[in-house]
C-alpha cells in the first residue's frame, strides 16, 4: 500500500481554525494548540450568550419601561399589573419602544392602566 501524506488535510484544518481565530490576540491566534483551545472556549461562550441576550434585553425593557411610568406616579410591578387589568396585552418590547419613540402613545396606555387600577 502506498504512504499517506497528511500535510494537505492538516494544512486545510489549521487554516480553519486559524480563521476562527482571528482577531484574537499572543499565541491564540497563531498557535494551533492555544488556538484551538481558544475558539473552541469562544464556541462555548457564543452558544451561551446566544440564550443570555434574550434574558439581557428582557431586563433592559424592564428598567426602560420601570423609568417610563415613574412620571406617571406609579412603579413598572404597578403598571404591569394595571395593564393586565384593563385588559392591554402589548409586550415589554413594544412598550418600551413605544416609550422612546412615542411618548404620547405610551402616556395613554399609562393613563389606561391607572384608570384600571383605581377602578
Amino acid at each position: 500500500m502506498s504512504r499517506v501524506k497528511r500535510g494537505v488535510t492538516s494544512h486545510a484544518k489549521h487554516k480553519k481554525v486559524y480563521k476562527a481565530a482571528k482577531g484574537f490576540h499572543g499565541r491564540r491566534k497563531n498557535t494551533i494548540r492555544a488556538a484551538k483551545a481558544a475558539v473552541e472556549k469562544a464556541g462555548q461562550y457564543a452558544f451561551r450568550d446566544r440564550k443570555r441576550k434574550k434574558r439581557t434585553f428582557r431586563a433592559l425593557w424592564i428598567q426602560r419601561l420601570n423609568a417610563a411610568v415613574r412620571p406617571f406616579g406609579m412603579t413598572y410591578s404597578v403598571f404591569i399589573n394595571g395593564l393586565s387589568k384593563s385588559g392591554i396585552t402589548v409586550d415589554r418590547k413594544v412598550l418600551s419602544d413605544l416609550a422612546i419613540h412615542e411618548p404620547a402613545t405610551f402616556q395613554a396606555i399609562a393613563e389606561k392602566a391607572k384608570a384600571a387600577l383605581a377602578a
